[in-house]
């Protein structure tokens, strides 16, 4: 992974428009069609295109990312909650028409994608269009008039898995009217509250005795002694804020790479001259080979093999130097259990971050992306924050918004963060979070699954 890492610090190329003109009017002419809200036309065009295409992990039992569940924002859904099933239908379209315009199948590799579709939408052609053997549907019920007869729908689940998609039900003894499609489910869904050891262990014997082994799902888990729980139940995946959550780690510290790459940072922050970070990184044979190793990588392509220390650093320069340090912080220890997907998550949102940025000084970029990066750090690292950030010695303006008190670049943080669920409680409303960025929401969007893609392509 690191060597990718590399390759992108010394190769990336910031685009210098990212805004989807066609699909942001196929929203809006869509949203026309059926707004958002349904007792009233929406107040301006713009209010009424403002579609987020949100993801949210899923963990599997070993706590490495499986797959997403992928959702409009929470504001929209919200909205559109006590709508009729026709608004429902628009915009589950929206979403499936986002997933294959984002090459869903080509991102997610051999992952999971989960979406909720209204039942009466499963037979929309729209869904052909999507990778059917990455996808797991979870159908939805409404009040309304519209539901297919249980024959049909039977019918129309059965040819959806004869092409290769998956059935995920929500919990039976919740919603009870599409208990008879059990048979043909390869997961059960389930909300972690009110998830008790009597209700768990019902639903391990539908998944046994009707569901024929179906795995078990639970979301909105809030915290890692949740996910504890569950997994004692039996539970295969699992979702929520548990996995960015922090815990009591004050007893702990960086390890001795961390302490070593800190020390370098230190010295390099004071002006450190070339032969004195070059004996330095001597000291560290690992950490040298690591230098020789990605100098050389075929991603820089250059003329001839770099041999010494000194070379590779004059050949990286001082600020590339740092900022491959803090990168090294990050990944020069594998990341265990939820790390490892905290890591991803961070590469997102720091990907997600620097195109945003795309038109500002390379320097800007670099600074957002380290933002989006650090953000995590200490949940990466398992360390409490002020131990995590002490040894990278980090410029005020990165130190200040990783930290949440400030900084010029909090906002597109609170952005990046706010698209991993759509449902953060200090961005609830990712329009008017993006609005106070300047961000278009479809441009948002669009950055989102790029850094997405080039996140999961990176760890490769």
């Amino acid at each position: 992974m690191f060597r990718a890492l590399l390759g992108w610090l010394f190769g990336r190329k910031h685009p210098a428009s990212l805004a989807t003109p066609s699909e942001a009017d196929g929203f809006r002419r869509l949203q026309r069609e059926a707004p958002l809200r349904t007792e009233e036309a929406p107040a301006s065009t713009a209010e009424a295109g403002a579609t987020f295409l949100c993801r949210e992990a899923v963990l599997g039992r070993n706590q490495r990312i499986a797959g997403y569940q992928f959702m409009l924002q929470e504001a929209t859904r919200a909205r559109i909650r006590h709508s009729s099933r026709k608004i429902h239908h628009v915009y589950a379209e929206v979403l499936v028409r986002s997933l294959v315009h984002a090459d869903i199948g080509e991102l997610l590799g051999e992952r999971l994608a989960f979406i909720d579709l209204p039942d009466s939408f499963l037979s929309h052609p729209s869904l052909a269009a999507l990778p059917a053997r990455n996808m797991v549907i979870v159908p939805t019920v409404f009040a309304d008039a519209g539901a297919p007869e249980p024959a049909a729908l039977h019918a129309t689940v059965a040819g959806l898995r004869e092409r290769g998609f998956r059935l995920g039900l929500a919990d039976p003894s919740v919603v009870t009217e599409l208990a008879h499609l059990l048979p043909q489910a390869e997961f059960i869904v389930a909300q972690a509250e009110g998830l008790d050891a009597r209700r768990g262990l019902k639903l391990g014997n539908i998944a046994l005795e009707v569901a024929h082994d179906a795995r078990l799902v639970v979301r909105g888990l809030p915290s890692i002694d949740d996910f504890r729980f569950c997994y004692k139940l039996g539970a295969s995946l699992f979702q929520g804020p548990f996995i960015t959550s922090r815990e009591d780690w004050s007893a702990r510290e960086p390890g001795p790479n961390i302490a070593r790459i800190g020390a370098l940072i230190a010295r390099l922050r004071a002006d450190a001259d070339t032969r004195e970070l070059a004996g330095l990184l001597k000291h560290d044979a690992a950490l040298s080979l690591r230098l020789l190793r990605y100098i050389n990588s075929a991603a820089n392509a250059l003329p001839q093999p770099v041999s010494s220390i000194e070379h590779a650093l004059a050949l990286l320069g001082r600020e590339k130097l740092q900022r491959w340090l803090i990168l090294l912080a990050c990944t020069v220890d594998k990341a265990e259990g939820r790390g490892g997907a905290a890591l991803e998550t961070a590469l997102v949102r720091g990907r997600m971050m620097e195109l945003l940025g795309a038109g500002r000084a390379a320097a800007e970029c670099d600074a957002l992306f380290l933002v989006g990066l650090l953000s995590l750090i200490d949940v990466i690292l398992q360390v409490p924050l002020d131990k995590a950030l002490a040894p990278l010695a980090l410029g005020a303006g990165i130190d200040a918004s990783v930290r949440g008190e400030g900084g010029p670049y909090q906002a597109l943080l609170a952005l990046a963060v706010a698209c991993e669920r759509g449902a953060d409680r200090a961005a609830s409303d990712l329009q008017a979070t993006a609005a106070a960025c300047g961000i278009a929401p479809e441009q948002a969007s669009e950055c989102h699954m790029q850094a997405l893609s080039w996140a999961m392509q990176i760890q490769d």
